[in-house]
């Protein structure tokens, strides 16, 4: 079982990389430019230029660039594994483990989906009967890491983790760094779930009636269009709407200036103190304010503000986001920012446990119809996170 879904998950990660780069290219490299020139031709005022080019598109860019390719391999895999009968069994087979927790059985599904998109995972919490272990299902979905997340978590455990053991090691530990956040997730979620059930939401757990389907072979080609057309492409509209006005923040933030300072800046300086106490700063607790609407963009944000702050020459440059091709030339940049083994591993746990994307927050409200269950799943994760990061550094800095 656990084969299979690790299985789904290497092809997503892996199979999603090639379609990524193509995308990138075409977005950040080819269109990109040409808008720029075009801009520049008619005689477009700078600030309009940079809110709508470097601002606006290159935030909904980077989200269709990282977001499309691993939805649009998962989603159908995932439908194909429902439509040959196996996902009811992975259902079955964890029912006892979720009743333990105060959960429902069909949580494993929803828990998987979540892998793939949290969003995606709140709407598949439906075939949950039960109110009261849907309303679990639906809170605690944000702790399966989501597609827009596992880039952020290979890139840092790349960058960080694999360096601390020789280099023929490096890439070994780093997977098992992320495979480790994955469990990790698995574990908050069961405890939470414990936690939920034993206090706000108590009750019993239901019986799992459950007639499993015959196996059978999957109607390919329907199953394929269907995930595209009702999973990827739904949930994709909603991030590139979230994802446009977050570009605007980003840059409005990092071009307007007050007193010789940029808002970027003057923000990050004023979170710096509570940064540091959770073993992070204030640049990756901006980064992860203004990038609320997608996690694709945490990254290019993060790269983005550095270099405002550190003042390297990189990229694009201060305000514009950008990526670096190499992930040596990227750590080096981040460790110029002040970043050690620390910060990279309180930025694994946050990247982990912080609130949900736009796109699931407005998915939990239109599933819930509860504005204060909407408000608890959107701010428990992330005070989570600030208590889990902070217990890290202050045992780290004891130790170390």
């Amino acid at each position: 079982m656990f084969l299979i879904l690790a299985t789904v998950l290497w092809l997503t990660i892996v199979g999603a990389n090639y379609p990524s780069s193509l995308l990138a290219n075409l977005f950040l490299d080819t269109i990109h430019p040409a808008l720029k020139s075009g801009a520049a031709s008619i005689g477009m005022p700078w600030w309009l230029d940079g809110f709508l080019i470097d601002g606006v598109y290159l935030a909904v860019a980077w989200v269709i660039a990282v977001m499309l390719p691993p939805m649009a391999i998962f989603f159908p895999m995932f439908t194909l594994l429902e439509d040959f009968g196996y996902l009811p069994r992975v259902a079955f087979n964890l029912d006892s483990l979720f009743s333990k927790s105060g959960a429902h059985g069909k949580q494993a599904l929803t828990m998987s989906m979540g892998f793939g998109c949290n969003a995606a995972g709140v709407v598949a919490t439906r075939i949950i009967d039960s109110p009261r272990e849907r309303l679990i299902a639906i809170i605690t979905n944000n702790f399966s890491l989501c597609n827009g997340r596992w880039p952020t978590q290979i890139l840092i455990a790349t960058i960080f983790i694999g360096a601390v053991v020789p280099e023929s090691f490096s890439s070994v530990v780093s997977l098992l760094a992320v495979i480790g956040i994955a469990v990790l997730g698995m574990a908050f979620m069961f405890g939470v779930s414990w936690a939920l059930s034993k206090t706000v939401l108590k009750g019993e757990v239901s019986t799992f009636n459950l007639e499993l389907p015959p196996y059978r072979p999957p109607r390919f080609w329907k199953t394929i269009y269907t995930s595209l057309i009702d999973r990827t492409a739904i949930v994709l509209w909603r991030a590139i709407v979230f994802a446009a006005p977050a570009g605007a923040v980003i840059w409005l933030i990092s071009n307007i200036h007050i007193g010789g300072e940029s808002i970027a800046a003057l923000l990050i300086d004023s979170m710096d103190g509570f940064g540091f106490l959770l073993g992070l700063n204030g640049v990756i607790l901006l980064a992860y304010i203004v990038a609320i609407p997608a996690n694709e963009i945490v990254i290019p944000t993060i790269l983005m503000l550095t270099v405002l702050v550190t003042g390297a020459h990189a990229g694009e440059g201060a305000g514009v986001m950008f990526e670096l091709d190499s992930m040596n030339a990227t750590g080096d940049l981040l460790r110029a920012g002040g970043w050690t083994l620390l910060t990279a591993i309180n930025l694994m746990l946050f990247s982990l446990l912080h609130n949900p994307c736009s796109t699931t927050i407005y998915t939990i409200y239109k599933e819930t119809k509860s504005l204060k269950w909407t408000v608890f799943a959107s701010v428990m994760p992330v005070i989570l996170g600030f208590v889990v990061t902070f217990l890290v550094a202050q045992i780290w800095r004891v130790i170390f």
